[in-house]
């Protein structure tokens, strides 16, 4: 009994059982992907939190300024790039590492740097209109009184989490083909 509770807490048990469940023949690479998402929670985590530390105390974000946000954002995600190329090399995609690192690295940072160009096209398209309909959805459809300061980084915060949906799948299925394409 208590090594069946144990295998339950070890991620690796519970990400594979599911992978074949759901997967299949294809169980290894829905396993890779669920690790990718896990990966990606870390570093949206990493993103979110440094973007809005940034946003809070160092940049002054008003709706006015889109810079401040853009900036903020582009530190939370290349410190997010940072962790998850560490975490997929080695838990992700353990075998890649026959590559020499420099040229996997290089190739998991250009993937990732047009990732952060669909972003910020993302951000600079939806940030208005997000701190738009931020607003409204507080004052008119829940009626809370929010500072202009807290709507404007609510705002920034959905857009980016938006960007964040969309870039992950850019870079999984980008990465799995040309990072990590010698991976079987």
């Amino acid at each position: 009994m208590a090594q069946s509770s144990a295998r339950l807490l070890n991620p690796n048990y519970v990400i594979k059982r599911v992978s074949v469940k759901v997967g299949g023949e294809k169980s290894r690479e829905v396993e890779r992907f669920i690790k990718f998402l896990i990966v990606g929670a870390i570093g949206a985590a990493i993103d979110l939190g440094l973007s809005n530390f940034l946003m809070k105390f160092v940049f002054h974000v008003t709706r006015d300024a889109l810079l401040p946000v853009m900036i903020a954002s582009a530190c939370g995600f290349i410190a997010a790039v940072s962790s998850n190329f560490v975490w997929n090399r080695y838990w992700t995609y353990p075998d890649s590492r026959s590559r020499p690192i420099a040229r996997q690295l290089g190739q998991f940072f250009v993937v990732n740097a047009v990732g952060l160009g669909i972003r910020m096209i993302i951000v600079s398209l939806f940030y208005v209109p997000a701190v738009w309909l931020t607003e409204h959805f507080f004052s008119d459809v829940i009626h809370v009184a929010l500072t202009t300061n807290q709507i404007d980084r609510i705002g920034a915060n959905v857009v980016v989490m938006l960007a964040l949906v969309v870039v992950l799948f850019w870079n999984f299925f980008v990465n799995r083909h040309w990072t990590y394409g010698d991976v079987k």
